[in-house]
């Protein structure tokens, strides 16, 4: 069990952080290098948020499923035969073995270990050599269910029982989307790319967050996309980052045939990025893991129009995957290790209050939102 932070531990966490982003300093580094903190990470806001599992595409058939882990729990989603989506903890109810894995279409859920076997729905059907047990009644017998839903293309889940809609809780982030990406739920999964991180995952949310690095650190980018354009804007659970293309030739990849003309990106809280890069019709899903105090897990999902990328796409595939995630894994981790160090426990925020892609207001946001998750823990 995870023991939740006391109301003594919340004051010393939150000291320096100020409402107003000019005037606040960051997160301190406790919340980035003691375990304790992500324990609560783990408990207090990975399983109490939507949190990403895959496109739509993946559980569109009755039949279809799809399996992960969030938070260290096993969770299936499953598309009933009467087409409905459901997610269920991925665990019999008999000895406690996982039923699904990986992905696939079935017509009922059996327990590889002694073939119990569920409907679609989670009830159980057959349970073998149980008729001379006393007050059994496999009817009585559920997989316990996790709340899930469809938004945007994909689908999300959230172990919080209590937890409201995605829809309702996340604004105006499903008619930006579709404003921005309108094909969103016809697009197709064309690849994956997967990165193991010795950095903590809120500094690698903080880095997505801010451009303020970009002339320094990534330069190709900078000629991608026209930086004057470059616009962050906050909003409850999520935050928008647009750019316009850039105009003339870049050293990242090709996009003087781009059809989509916008670097059109949003983070939704805690850890999930949506983004839409200058070129053919596409969105890339980024999936950022906590896998440890000081090690996190990622994957970059793209969707495009054809289920092979062109040759551009795959241009601005070896461009993300060897020139940017490398640059930032670098960032990153040289941030986690000069956190373990005693030269550092919070830095100044830098704002610009009229929100150009060299502010870290949507750094201070994204901090604010943390410290609320851990406020609520303290009073628990």
């Amino acid at each position: 069990m995870t023991e939740l932070p006391s109301a003594k531990q919340f004051q010393e966490i939150a000291a320096g952080y100020d409402d107003n982003a000019s005037a606040s300093l960051s997160l301190r580094k406790e919340a980035y290098v003691d375990p304790a903190w992500h324990n609560v990470d783990l408990s207090e806001v990975i399983a109490k948020t939507w949190q990403w599992v895959c496109h739509v595409e993946k559980l569109r058939e009755p039949g279809s499923y799809y399996t992960l882990e969030i938070a260290g729990q096993p969770i299936a989603v499953v598309r009933d035969r009467e087409g409905e989506l459901r997610a269920f903890y991925n665990v019999c109810k008999h000895r406690a073995h996982e039923l699904l894995s990986g992905e696939g279409n079935t017509t009922r859920i059996m327990c590889p270990y002694h073939a119990w076997v569920y409907k679609l729905d989670g009830n159980l059907v057959r349970a073998p050599a149980t008729e001379n047990l006393d007050d059994f009644n496999a009817k009585d017998i559920c997989l316990d269910k996790v709340q899930v839903e469809e938004f945007c293309g994909f689908i999300y889940v959230n172990l919080d029982g209590n937890a409201p809609s995605l829809k309702e809780v996340s604004g105006d982030l499903e008619t930006e989307i579709k404003h921005w990406a309108p094909d969103i739920d016809t697009l197709t999964h064309a690849h994956r790319l997967t990165y193991d991180i010795k950095s903590n995952w809120k500094n690698v949310v903080d880095n997505f967050l801010e451009c303020y690095h970009c002339p320094t650190a990534h330069k190709d980018f900078c000629d991608l996309v026209d930086m004057d354009t470059y616009k962050v804007t906050t909003h409850g659970i999520y935050s928008s980052h647009m750019a316009d293309a850039g105009n003339g030739p870049n050293s990242a990849y090709d996009v003087s045939n781009a059809t989509v003309k916008t670097h059109a990106v949003w983070w939704l809280w805690p850890n999930t990025c949506i983004m839409r890069y200058p070129g053919r019709s596409s969105m890339i899903i980024l999936n950022i893991i906590p896998a440890g105090p000081d090690r996190t897990l990622e994957t970059y999902d793209f969707f495009l129009e054809t289920k092979e990328p062109n040759e551009a796409e795959l241009d601005s595939i070896r461009y993300l995957d060897e020139v940017l995630q490398q640059e930032d894994i670098a960032i990153v981790e040289s941030v986690q290790k000069g956190m373990n160090t005693p030269a550092f426990t919070q830095g100044r925020i830098v704002n610009d209050p009229e929100g150009s892609g060299m502010s870290e207001h949507a750094v201070h946001h994204f901090h604010g939102l943390v410290l609320d998750a851990y406020r609520r823990a303290a009073k628990a």
